[in-house]
């Protein structure tokens, strides 16, 4: 196998690698594919596919097309794990560091170095897994993925095959008023562990590409999704779902600009009424929601049209690449089969064995989740833009205490003030961060009934000088230690609710004024 991977490769005396695949030079190692031998087509082949076809929503008969034919949509959701170090090793991984800096012996795959599993990434698992509505496997293993590629230093990747740490699950949500609004539960195949692989950095015009390291190693989750949907939104939608759900696990930043959650999008079409699926087309290169949604109408498009014109045979199992610029998707590679990755069980690691109780005290653990605090809102009747507005937000202040304050005291203090709630000088704002620090415990409830509204306090201050002018001629002429005694007469006016801090600001500015 060896001899035949590395033909053609040169060998350098200093290094074990072929120096084509791997020659570190600056911190970044040097790929040229040169010697290799691929079936890839980039999106700089200029050849075209047999069977030009229009993909444009203008095109007439385009409805009376997609009529016939009904999309099928699965999502597989790649979850990078918020954790101290990888999978594997004890490297960090801090995005944006510099190429090749967050790498050991395991990261790199040198002979010898073994891997040992970072219990943080079974605690997320099961998080999710409880999250999604998955049945757990007490009993799981870990599998070697075989393929060779340059960023796979190991040459091959350390996943989950045939017994994945969660299964058989679902995600409920709503969609967007402005998409038809609607209630949608999708289904979920499986929730994996495995290992990710390194980055390659390509430039233009260079005989070579760069690889970095930094990113070996990092634990990932993935989801794959039954194939449920039927449309570019309700994908989008399933996509936004998975990255609340994470956001609110605390188990990742979920953010796409940074790779932390990725989503590769499967697409096949077939006439309407057949229960047999079509050839299943894979779209790559998904960095937001809005260009996945976009994506998969494109390809939706392009599909039927092939079939409309009986160039059904075109359609082939494959990669695609989504090109935000053109607006379409371009052939990257022809996908491969389960076959080809010859998995089998990773010899260097243990079973993953759970038992009830550890699983319960996580579950019990668990915040509110995104779909619990939307029905929550809607029976406290709020309108379904306000629902999924609220539950978007994970650091959002509480509605139910939010709505306390503005039934309770707030209430109470308009109808004594005489004022309506636009008079008041509390802004949401205002009012969100105040409960956020009660929430955190930050401040008590009854310090945040404090009175913060300047203009009352300044009446207070004034009223309580204008009652003792003897002790404010006294203050003024050197005994300044009566300032406690007119913030006291403040305090004691307000109930105990003034706020201490604006008290003595407001007081000292008109005991100092120039009379």
């Amino acid at each position: 196998m060896a001899s035949i991977l590395y033909r053609g490769l040169q060998i350098r005396p200093w290094s074990i690698y072929p120096s084509s695949l791997v020659t570190k030079k600056v911190g970044i190692f040097f790929w040229s594919p040169k010697s290799l031998h691929t079936q890839n087509v980039t999106t700089r082949d200029k050849r075209k596919a047999p069977g030009k076809v229009r993909c444009q929503n203008q095109d007439k008969g385009l409805d009376n097309i997609l009529k016939d034919y009904e999309p099928v949509i699965g999502i597989e959701t790649h979850v990078q794990l918020s954790t101290f170090t990888k999978a594997f090793c004890g490297c960090a991984y801090n995005y944006g560091s510099l190429p090749n800096t967050n790498i050991c012996p395991v990261c790199m795959g040198l002979p010898g170095a073994l891997p040992v599993l970072n219990s943080k990434v079974i605690e997320c698992a099961v998080k999710l897994g409880v999250a999604l509505n998955c049945e757990l496997a007490l009993n799981s293993k870990f599998d070697r993925k075989q393929y060779f590629y340059p960023d796979l230093p190991k040459g091959y990747q350390i996943s989950q095959f045939d017994i994945p740490i969660a299964s058989n699950g679902f995600v409920d949500l709503d969609l967007p008023l402005e998409f038809g609004g609607g209630h949608r539960r999708f289904g979920i195949t499986r929730v994996h562990m495995e290992e990710d692989a390194g980055k390659l950095m390509h430039s233009d015009g260079a005989s070579h590409s760069q690889v970095d390291l930094n990113r070996a190693g990092v634990p990932l989750l993935e989801i794959v999704s039954e194939p449920d949907m039927r449309t570019g939104i309700e994908a989008a939608e399933y996509g936004a779902e998975i990255q609340r759900l994470v956001r609110y696990l605390g188990v990742s930043n979920g953010n796409m600009q940074e790779g932390s959650l990725r989503c590769d999008v499967n697409i096949s079409i077939r006439p309407i009424g057949q229960a047999e699926f079509g050839t299943k087309v894979e779209i790559k290169n998904l960095n937001s929601f809005s260009s996945m949604s976009r994506a998969i109408d494109y390809e939706i498009i392009r599909q039927a049209q092939l079939c409309s014109q009986g160039l059904g045979h075109q359609i082939v199992q494959e990669t695609r690449l989504w090109e935000e610029g053109s607006q379409k998707t371009v052939t990257m590679r022809k996908k491969e089969g389960l076959s080809d990755y010859r998995y089998f069980p990773e010899p260097d690691l243990p079973e993953v064995i759970l038992n009830n109780n550890y699983v319960e005290g996580i579950r019990d653990s668990l915040p509110e989740l995104p779909e619990m605090k939307r029905r929550r809102y809607e029976d406290m009747g709020l309108g379904m833009q306000d629902v999924l507005f609220l539950a978007n937000d994970v650091t959002g202040a509480d509605v139910k205490l939010a709505a306390n304050w503005i039934m309770g005291d707030i209430a109470a203090y308009m109808k004594n003030e005489k004022v309506s709630i636009n008079e008041i000088k509390l802004t949401p704002n205002e009012l969100a961060e105040l409960i956020d620090s009660i929430k955190s415990g930050t401040i008590s409830g009854k310090i945040g009934k404090e009175i913060t509204d300047l203009a009352e306090i300044e009446k207070m201050i004034d009223n309580v000088l204008a009652a003792n002018p003897k002790q404010v001629e006294q203050y003024r002429g050197g005994k300044t230690k009566l300032q406690g005694f007119f913030a006291g007469q403040v305090m004691k006016e307000s109930k105990g609710k003034a706020n201490p801090g604006i008290l003595n600001k407001i007081l000292l500015e008109k005991l100092n004024a120039e009379t």
